[in-house]
């Protein structure tokens, strides 16, 4: 059925056309909606120019893990690692929050004065950006990232990192009794004193030093992106290393293994052990810029 014009519609239509300013031909009309629509195109740009570097940050982060068990594209890495090695304590109120931090929990830090405090900026089911506030002495001891992908920048602050991925292919040896846990051939990444400001480390399920260890040499913040993050299904393990020299495999019968004196300085040996008792985090509420 077609459908046609009434004519009070046809009338207002030109009532509006008079009621339109007229330049000649209507060139006037034409020039200012052509300037509204490339208004309308510059917007995103003019917006993403206004964005904080947390904003941005989230935004590249939103767009890196798609899911769970997302590994970002180089890509992606490359523009996550650019924003945060150019952001800085400031960028986050760190001041205001190491003053709260100061004040949480008082009676715990004058027992154990090297408690770890840390904070959630953001949490959804694919990442978390968390900053960790570790005080001279602390240590977060080795652990691993199962299946994870973590940025981990110093804002503040010096510490030494220790960092393993494990040997290709798999040596264990040991684990014969219950109470012998069995050891597993690891291969050193990092071992280094890392100064703030410097840029971001970068590991992966299975490179990059998954499993890590942090020193605080002075009063330090990290910010770590975890993603997927750590939550009731995906937990931690925690290890104690030992030099290569503690157990060589080629002692063993099973062991057919060949190293020279060079690699065996960047190999090591991990066993699972417990989480230690000493080891105290403590969550307070983020005060800092919004993340939206």
């Amino acid at each position: 059925m077609k459908v046609e014009e009434s004519g009070g519609a046809v009338a207002a239509k030109r009532r509006g056309e008079e009621a339109r300013p007229r330049g000649e031909g209507g060139a006037s009309v034409r020039r200012r909606t052509r300037w509204r629509v490339q208004a309308d195109a510059t917007a995103p740009a003019r917006a993403r120019a206004r964005a904080t570097p947390l904003q941005r940050l989230l935004a590249a982060c939103r767009a890196a893990f798609g899911g769970p068990g997302t590994v970002p594209a180089p890509a992606d890495v490359d523009l996550i690692r650019g924003i945060l090695d150019k952001i800085g304590p400031e960028d986050v109120n760190l001041r205001a929050r190491s003053k709260i931090v100061k004040a949480t929990d008082a009676y715990s830090l004058q027992r154990n004065p090297t408690i770890i405090t840390m904070t959630t900026m953001y949490k959804c089911r694919n990442f978390s950006i968390v900053i960790f506030f570790l005080p001279r002495g602390a240590v977060i001891p080795l652990h691993n990232h199962p299946g994870m992908t973590v940025f981990s920048k110093l804002l503040l602050g010096s510490m030494h990192v220790k960092s393993y991925d494990w040997a290709d292919p798999p040596v264990v040896v040991g684990g014969s009794t219950p109470d012998d846990r069995p050891v597993r051939l690891a291969k050193l990444v990092l071992d280094a004193d890392l100064v703030a400001p410097r840029d971001a480390l970068v590991l992966y399920p299975e490179s990059g030093g998954n499993m890590h260890r942090f020193t605080a040499a002075t009063p330090c913040a990290v910010l770590d992106i975890l993603g997927p993050p750590y939550s009731e299904n995906r937990d931690c393990t925690y290890y104690q290393d030992f030099p290569y020299s503690h157990h060589d495999p080629s002692a063993d019968e099973t062991g057919d293994v060949h190293v020279t004196d060079e690699q065996k300085a960047r190999l090591g040996w991990l066993k699972e052990t417990v989480k230690p008792q000493d080891l105290k985090m403590y969550e307070v509420t983020y005060r800092g810029p919004l993340m939206l």
